[in-house]
């Protein structure tokens, strides 16, 4: 459901566990101190070339039975796995063996919302790669598009985030992009008497039958965010109260009572979104970590050693 670009890489990668380890923003100064100046080069070039957790995502398998091969993670952007493969190469040449690819991965996605024009936030460090990575171990692990506000908090309950944080962190949909099935029952077949979700603003469903007719090329994607695709800002929850979440996932955190005061008041104060945001990144990134003599350092982010 979080497509495109490191920062959701990270968002559904790290939602996969409940084990909270040590972690600490300044892990690395003696052994690596410029590991995010670093990958925050890496994250830049790559952003102004083509805008485009424990790293098992990232893990390639020629049987495609990995989690980056699973249904729900098909339409994630190669640019991100690339920019964190380029990083990790990069890291490597001045820090040989010392810094996870996990740790990484987080720091590219703080790098990534920064650099759009988003908080930037100090990232704890000390995590270390997994060693198992299957495609099955996603489903029921990830929010799809289709979930109701319950299903939403179950998921991000079991990892100890609030519905506060999952309305914070559902704004990270203002970046990337989503395949036009993902959401296409919400404009060719959502009821028996409306093949329309009534819940869609007339003219942006119009909008994307334009952009996703029926039997579209697979391969064809949208912007999540239809005012401003390229900028971390809180046009988002705007959207959701003009009716434009593009994702049911997205419109339930406004239609139902319970979450629409906080969509209402991240529309309303882009300043504590942006404080909220923050927040909800570093408790998610301290969810289902590995530390210590757990896991491994992968040498190359993409195979285990």
């Amino acid at each position: 459901m979080w497509r495109g670009l490191c920062l959701v890489v990270v968002v559904v990668a790290a939602v996969t566990g409940a084990v909270e380890g040590q972690l600490q923003p300044s892990f690395y100064q003696s052994r690596c101190p410029n590991v995010e100046s670093i990958v925050q080069q890496i994250v830049s070039r790559k952003i102004s070339q083509t805008f485009g957790c424990d790293a098992s995502v990232i893990i390639q398998s020629p049987n495609n039975d990995v989690e980056k091969d699973a249904f729900e993670n098909l339409s994630l952007a190669g640019d991100g796995f690339d920019t964190v493969i380029k990083a990790k190469q990069a890291v490597e040449a001045q820090c040989p063996g010392v810094v996870s690819c996990t740790d990484i991965l987080t720091i590219a996605a703080r790098d990534v919302v920064s650099l759009s024009g988003g908080p930037f936030w100090g990232v704890e460090l000390g995590r270390r790669d997994g060693l198992i990575s299957k495609a099955g171990r996603v489903m029921g692990n990830l929010p799809q598009p289709n979930f109701s506000l319950n299903l939403l908090n179950w998921i991000f309950r079991k990892n100890n985030l609030t519905q506060t944080d999952m309305v914070a962190l559902s704004g990270a949909h203002t970046l990337g992009f989503s395949h036009c099935s993902k959401f296409s029952n919400r404009i060719y077949s959502f009821s028996g008497t409306s093949p329309v979700d009534p819940s869609l603003d007339r003219g942006y469903s119009q909008q994307l039958m334009q952009m996703c007719p029926r039997n579209v090329d697979p391969r064809i994607a949208i912007n999540m965010d239809p005012s401003t695709p390229r900028t971390f800002d809180n046009a988002y929850y705007k959207n959701l109260v003009g009716k434009k979440g593009l994702f049911t996932s997205d419109q339930v955190l406004f239609d139902n009572f319970q979450s629409r005061q906080t969509v209402v008041n991240f529309a309303n104060n882009p300043q504590s979104f942006s404080n909220a945001f923050s927040v909800a990144m570093v408790k998610l990134g301290r969810t289902g970590v590995k530390t210590g003599f757990q896991g491994e350092i992968r040498r190359d982010c993409s195979r285990f050693n």
